[in-house]
C-alpha cells in the first residue's frame, strides 16, 4: 500500500509511466546531432532523400506502433502494453548503436518508431485513467513535460559527442546507445504500478477494480467516500458502453458522438506537426545554418531552447487545470504564427551567404526560443491530455491510437519534406507554418469544446449535442469543485441508505 498522498501517488505513477515520453524525446533531440555529425556523413554518406529516411523510417515506425497500441491496450491493459512497447524499443535501439550501414539504421529506426507509437498512444490514457478529475490535465501533461526533458539530455548528450569524439563513430552510436537505458527501467518496472481501473471494470473485475481506485485516491480505503463514487460512475458508464458503445474501430466511424470526437482529435494532433516543431527540432542544423550558424553552436542553442521548453512544460503542467483547454490551444497557434513571420523577415533580410549579422542570427536565435516556448506550453502538452480524455472506455484505447497514427503520419511528412523544402524554397518554407498556425486556432476556436475538469465519464454529455460548432455556446468547464462534491454527496447519502435497508 502506497504511503504517499494520493495525489502525489497518482503523480509518481504518471511520472514513472511517462519514461516512454521520455524515449520519444530523447529521439527528438538527438537526431539532428546524428546526422549533423561528420563520422556520421562519412560513414553512410547520404543524399538528402536518405538523410530524411533517417527521421522519417522512425515516425513511420511510430504511425504502425500507435495502430497496434489500441488493440493491445485493450487486450492485453494498460502496463502490458506498455512493456510491450519498451521491449520493441530496445530491439531497435540495439540495431541503431550497432548499425553498419544505411539500410541496417534504417530497419532499427523503424523498429524503435514502432515502440514508441505504442508508447505515446497508450501512456496519456493511462494516466488520465489514473487521475483524479482535479489534476487529470496535470497528469496527463507529464506526457509533453518527460518529452521536453528527454529532447533536452540528448540536445546536450549530441553537442557534447560533437564536439569531443569527432573521430570516432563513437561522435553518433553513443548518443543512439543512451536512450535503451530508461527503456530497460520502463519494461522492467512497470508491473510494480496498479492497472487502470476502467479497464479492470471493462473486463469484469469489479473487485479489483474498487481496490485499485482505493489504492490511488484514498490509501487502500475502499469506504472512501469519492472511492464509492468513482466505482459507481465507472461501473454505471461501463454497463452502458457495453450495451450501446463502439466495439471495433468501425463503432467509431458510425456513431456521431464518437465520430466528433475522433476528428478532434485527430485534427489536434495533426495541427501539432503543422505547427513547424518537428521540422525545427529534426532539421536546426540545417535550418540555423541559413542565418550563418556553424553547427556545434545551433546543438548548443538548441540545448538551451528545449531547456526553456522544460521549463514552459512545468508551467502548463501546474496551471492546465486552471486555464482549461480551448483558449491555451487556440493562443499558443497564434503566437506560433507570429514568430514564423519574424523568421521569415530574417532570413529574408538576411539570405544565406550574402551577411554574418550577429544581431539577426541572435534575433533568429531568440525567435526559435519563444517559439518552443509558446508550443510547449500550449499546443505540445495539450495534444496529449485532450485525446486521453475526451473517449468513452470502450472507445479510448483505439481513439488515442488513430489520432496519434494522425501524429506520425503528419510528422513523417514533415521529416521527409522538410529537408528537400529548405534546400529547394529556403525560408519560404516557414510560409506554410504561418498560414496553419492561423488556420489551426481559428479551427479550434469553432469546434473545440472545453473539457477541463469533468470526470471522464460525463464526456459523453459533452460531444452529444447535434451541432459541432460551439461558438456562442459556454464554453467554460462545467466539472467544478462543486459539481464533483455534490456528485460525491449523492453516492455517500445511496449507500447509507442501501445500508439501512440492509
Amino acid at each position: 500500500m502506497p504511503s504517499l498522498a494520493p495525489r502525489s501517488y497518482q503523480l509518481l505513477v504518471g511520472v514513472f509511466a511517462s519514461l516512454g515520453a521520455f524515449l520519444f524525446g530523447y529521439d527528438l533531440g538527438v537526431i539532428a546531432a546524428v546526422v549533423a555529425s561528420e563520422t556520421f556523413k562519412s560513414q553512410f554518406d547520404p543524399n538528402t532523400s536518405e538523410e530524411g529516411l533517417v527521421v522519417s523510417m522512425f515516425t513511420a515506425g511510430a504511425f504502425f506502433g500507435a495502430g497496434a497500441g489500441g488493440t493491445l491496450g485493450d487486450r492485453i491493459g494498460r502496463r502490458g502494453t506498455i512493456v510491450v512497447g519498451a521491449i520493441v524499443f530496445l530491439l531497435g535501439g540495439g540495431l541503431q548503436t550497432g548499425a553498419r550501414n544505411i539500410h541496417f539504421l534504417w530497419t532499427g529506426r523503424f523498429i524503435s518508431g514502432l515502440g514508441v507509437g505504442v508508447l505515446c498512444m497508450i501512456v496519456p490514457l493511462y494516466q488520465a485513467e489514473l487521475a483524479h478529475p482535479h489534476i487529470r490535465g496535470r497528469i496527463t501533461a507529464l506526457q509533453q513535460l518527460m518529452i521536453g526533458i528527454g529532447a533536452f539530455i540528448a540536445t546536450w548528450v549530441g553537442w557534447a559527442c560533437f564536439v569531443e569524439l569527432g573521430s570516432s563513430s563513437a561522435q553518433w552510436r553513443v548518443p543512439l546507445a543512451i536512450q535503451n537505458v530508461p527503456a530497460i527501467f520502463l519494461a522492467a518496472l512497470t508491473y510494480l504500478f496498479p492497472e487502470s481501473p476502467r479497464w479492470l471494470a471493462d473486463k469484469g473485475k469489479d473487485e479489483e477494480t474498487l481496490h485499485t481506485l482505493a489504492r490511488l485516491h484514498a490509501n487502500g480505503n475502499v469506504e472512501d467516500p469519492f472511492v464509492m463514487a468513482e466505482y459507481d460512475e465507472i461501473r454505471n458508464s461501463i454497463q452502458y458502453e457495453h450495451q450501446h458503445a463502439a466495439k471495433s474501430y468501425k463503432e467509431l466511424f458510425k456513431s456521431r458522438s464518437s465520430f466528433r470526437r475522433l476528428f478532434l482529435c485527430c485534427a489536434i494532433q495533426a495541427s501539432v506537426q503543422m505547427t513547424g516543431v518537428s521540422a525545427i527540432q529534426y532539421y536546426s542544423p540545417t535550418i540555423f545554418k541559413q542565418i550563418g550558424i556553424a553547427t556545434d553552436d545551433t546543438l548548443k542553442y538548441q540545448g538551451i531552447s528545449n531547456g526553456l521548453a522544460i521549463v514552459a512544460q512545468a508551467c502548463a503542467m501546474l496551471l492546465i487545470d486552471r486555464t482549461g483547454r480551448r483558449w491555451p490551444l487556440i493562443g499558443g497557434n497564434l503566437f506560433n504564427s507570429v514568430t514564423f513571420i519574424i523568421a521569415s523577415i530574417l532570413l529574408a533580410l538576411f539570405p544565406p551567404g550574402t551577411s554574418s549579422n550577429l544581431s539577426a542570427q541572435w534575433g533568429f536565435i531568440v525567435i526559435t526560443w519563444l517559439y518552443n516556448f509558446s508550443f510547449s506550453s500550449t499546443c505540445g502538452p495539450l495534444s496529449w491530455i485532450i485525446p486521453a480524455e475526451v473517449f468513452d472506455t470502450n472507445t479510448r484505447a483505439k481513439g488515442v491510437s488513430i489520432a496519434t497514427m494522425a501524429s506520425f503520419a503528419f510528422n513523417t511528412m514533415i521529416g521527409q519534406v522538410t529537408p528537400k523544402a529548405m534546400e529547394s524554397i529556403g525560408y519560404r518554407f516557414y510560409f506554410l507554418f504561418v498560414v496553419c498556425n492561423v488556420t489551426n486556432a481559428l479551427f479550434f476556436w469553432v469546434f473545440l469544446p472545453e473539457t477541463a475538469r469533468r470526470p471522464l465519464e460525463q464526456m459523453n454529455e459533452i460531444f452529444s449535442s447535434k451541432s459541432w460548432i460551439v461558438i456562442g455556446k459556454s464554453t467554460s468547464y462545467g466539472g467544478t469543485t462543486n459539481d464533483v462534491e455534490s456528485h460525491v454527496d449523492k453516492t455517500v447519502v445511496a449507500h447509507e441508505a442501501e445500508k439501512r435497508e440492509n
